[in-house]
């Protein structure tokens, strides 16, 4: 049940810590420790529904840790039969891929900036080329479901993105966003990491929350899209206005497997080879294109992160929220 903040009980509390995570001859019980583990577990998954797909590494590590974190499902918004679905920042197309699947009698369209998706797709399922943060050129009152997933970084105008969301959705259709904020977070004290305002700690941390930051406020596309609910906020300049059509539930991501609750771990792994696997990149790009770092300080900040990602004794996490809207029906 979620309460009107958006957290219930659990949610608001910190995360417990497997008290036999600094044992020197402590193994995660050989869970997903390793690339090899994680690619089977996914491998798993794809097997019970029916289908395979390309290597993506960090892109399949995000899609499995989201349906992880979504109890084994796709969304959380309460759609049903629906007929025409969309998938904005569709990436590698995975997401779209298994809704199709799931609902084989909808249609879905992953729209992306670059074509980097499967040719080898359900029929149920299409990619167009399409720049999300202009206006939409599909007519008013289309879909049933728009689905929009880790855009952080890369829109302008959050309140505009969602009103052409509200436009293209059908009366009672539902807008889904999950997302996070690049803020390393710690509740239980482990490790203490600076604020933007205050970034006193020393802790590699610090400068990894302050670096997204700056980056952030210099290209004009936050990194803290979920922040003190800041995307609600720009859900509602937008028209979804009837507050008892928003809900929201908040989430903590674990950085490495240092959860005692084995799924949570296992979601903490996902995050973690995630990391590792896709933000060097293109942290490298803000970094030496927009902040002026070079690339010598980057490389060096890359290394502290991933000592820092391998200490059992440091328990972080990125909030994370996924927030769903219905349009009104009149």
């Amino acid at each position: 049940m979620t309460s009107p903040s958006g957290l219930s009980a659990e949610e608001a509390s910190p995360i417990k810590v497997d008290p036999d995570l600094e044992r020197e001859d402590h193994v995660d019980d050989g869970l997903r420790s390793s690339t090899a583990s994680l690619s089977s577990s996914i491998l798993n998954y794809r097997k019970v529904n029916g289908r395979t797909y390309p290597n993506f590494k960090d892109a399949e590590y995000c899609h499995h840790m989201m349906y992880l974190v979504h109890d084994n499902a796709l969304h959380l918004a309460p759609i049903k039969d629906p007929k025409m679905v969309l998938d904005i920042g569709t990436g590698t197309g995975l997401w779209a891929t298994d809704f199709a699947d799931q609902y084989p009698s909808a249609q879905v369209i992953g729209t992306d900036l670059s074509p980097i998706q499967p040719s080898w797709v359900p029929s149920n399922c299409t990619f167009q080329l399409d720049d999300a943060t202009q206006p939409w050129t599909f007519p008013d009152s289309t879909f049933d479901f728009i689905h929009l997933r880790f855009l952080l970084g890369s829109v302008p105008d959050w309140p505009a993105l969602y009103a052409e969301a509200l436009r293209c959705l059908k009366p009672g259709g539902w807008l889904e966003h999950s997302d996070f904020t690049i803020r390393l977070c710690c509740d239980d004290g482990s490790v203490s990491i600076g604020s933007q305002d205050d970034p006193s700690s020393s802790c590699v941390y610090t400068t990894w929350n302050e670096f997204f930051a700056q980056a952030g406020e210099k290209t004009g596309r936050t990194f803290m899209v979920t922040d003190k609910d800041a995307h609600i906020d720009a859900m509602k300049s937008a028209g979804f206005e009837e507050a008892d059509k928003i809900f929201t539930r908040n989430f903590k991501l674990p950085l490495g497997t240092w959860a005692a609750d084995k799924r949570w771990k296992e979601i903490g792994a996902f995050n973690k080879a995630s990391c590792e696997q896709g933000l060097e990149g293109y942290a490298l790009y803000l970094g030496t294109q927009i902040l002026g770092w070079s690339e010598e300080e980057m490389r060096e900040l890359f290394g502290r992160m991933v000592e820092a990602m391998n200490r059992r004794d440091w328990h972080v996490y990125y909030p994370c929220a996924t927030t769903w809207a219905q349009k009104p029906v009149s």
